[in-house]
């Protein structure tokens, strides 16, 4: 093994020393210092001022109580969480995740991956992230307020517009940011609208943030097909997940020309090949908030799979959408066999790491979280922009900041890898940028 090759390896067994038993998170830094050992070469400097040790090593992290009381007056006790994992190039920004499976290992991995992300929008902000393994399904909105306020209780000392700025992210949407922010200004007595993301639009709210996260990713799979001489049009897709950032997606995919056959929840999937109903799906998901077997029910075109993957269906275009490592080497080789050519991460390390092997080894285009869902939390950028500033953008203009934002991230992606030989893999040219831009801050900063 060379002796680059040999201090990564060192470097990896460090973190995993160091962070025991924290599986997500070993697995996000392996897969970004694997693929660094062409940077490091090209600057030794990195090397000799330790700059992935340090990028490793989080410079901050929270954990605190949270008790609240529920709607029967009975104590409850979650465990919140905030990670700021990098400011070389800004405040901490990422969002806050309540959900049961919510560890520290969980907000270390988001956290890490975060850093790398936001580099690579090119904005001024760094990576964090933060959460609860509250999990707000089946809570009484008078319990998810209780909640957030306790949450926020603790958390408001550590956040602020020029310190670390959440947003939201799975189990935080409007309506938590609003709960949140509610207790932030009420604690604080100042209207800091700055300090969170993704606000309500009627309240210093960006529009378009909602949709951001589900656009962006396919914004980018339209340049991932661009570079291929293709296009969206008339191509199957298949959309993991039911939530915010799969709906979004959907909705673009269609706007594209494209026909998404499949989306799924926590209990199975729909297999719909004429098309997915977008009006019926937001009705289900966004109004109702049902299971999507209720879509079946009310379109016999549709089947509604308890058993077997999403993965099995054929598609030209996989966006995984729902979570971390749903994605694994088995599906991945069954989208391959079906003709997938193009796989572009909606959610966060969606793909396991046999799946990334698979589609790497058989030339199947894919575009790592990192980059290809950078759209939301540029989109926040554009939200902070826009109320350090007091102003409020058309739909259409943030739409179109955000469009060339992809493009500008899909392009240096691209000619990075290129750059280094490695002309098509998007997962090296993501992490290998996002790697030199947190770099040469932290350079500039010396030992800090």
């Amino acid at each position: 093994m060379a002796e680059i090759e040999t201090r990564i390896h060192q470097i990896y067994e460090q973190v995993i020393r160091r962070n025991p038993g924290e599986l997500e998170f070993h697995q996000a830094v392996k897969e970004v210092i694997e693929t660094l050992a062409p940077v490091l070469r090209k600057h030794p400097h990195y090397a000799e001022h330790k700059i992935i040790e340090r990028i490793c090593e989080p410079e901050r992290q929270i954990i605190f109580r949270v008790p609240w009381q529920d709607d029967n007056n009975q104590v409850q006790i979650n465990r919140g969480f905030r990670v700021g994992f990098n400011s070389a190039l800004g405040p901490y920004k990422g969002g806050l995740r309540f959900h049961p499976s919510v560890l520290l290992g969980t907000i270390k991995f988001l956290g890490f991956e975060q850093t790398f992300k936001n580099a690579i929008t090119g904005m001024p902000i760094g990576g964090g992230k933060g959460g609860s393994d509250f999990d707000p399904k089946g809570k009484s909105d008078s319990e998810i307020m209780r909640f957030c306020q306790s949450f926020m209780t603790e958390l408001y000392r550590h956040i602020g517009e020029m310190t670390d700025v959440p947003a939201g992210d799975i189990g935080v949407g409007a309506r938590e940011i609003g709960y949140l922010f509610g207790q932030y200004k009420r604690i604080t007595n100042r209207y800091e609208s700055g300090v969170i993301t993704g606000k309500s639009p009627h309240w210093g709210g960006a529009l378009v943030r909602k949709e951001a996260t589900g656009y962006g990713a396919v914004f980018f799979a339209q340049e991932m097909l661009k570079a291929k001489g293709e296009s969206l049009e008339g191509k199957d897709c298949v959309v993991s997940g039911s939530g915010n950032v799969a709906i979004y997606a959907i909705e673009k995919l269609q706007q594209l020309g494209a026909r998404v056959v499949a989306c799924s929840d926590s209990a199975g999937f729909i297999h719909h090949p004429q098309g997915i109903n977008l009006d019926l799906l937001k009705d289900i998901k966004e109004n109702r908030r049902a299971r999507l077997s209720e879509y079946a029910k009310e379109n016999k075109e549709a089947s509604y799979h308890t058993e077997g993957s999403i993965w099995s269906i054929g598609c030209k275009l996989a966006l995984p959408c729902a979570t971390q490592n749903e994605l694994n080497g088995d599906a991945a080789i069954q989208l391959i066999a079906n003709g997938c050519q193009v796989v572009s991460e909606g959610a966060n390390m969606p793909c396991t790491p046999e799946a990334i092997k698979a589609f790497s080894d058989a030339g199947v285009a894919l575009a790592p979280g990192k980059a290809a869902n950078a759209g939301g939390v540029a989109t926040s950028a554009l939200e902070m922009q826009q109320n350090a500033s007091r102003d409020a953008w058309s739909f259409e203009y943030t739409e179109e900041r955000l469009q060339q934002i992809m493009r500008n991230i899909h392009d240096t992606c691209y000619h990075t890898a290129e750059e280094y030989g490695m002309k098509g893999n998007y997962v090296a040219g993501a992490n290998m940028m996002g790697f030199q831009r947190v770099a040469e801050a932290m350079l500039a900063f010396g030992v800090i």
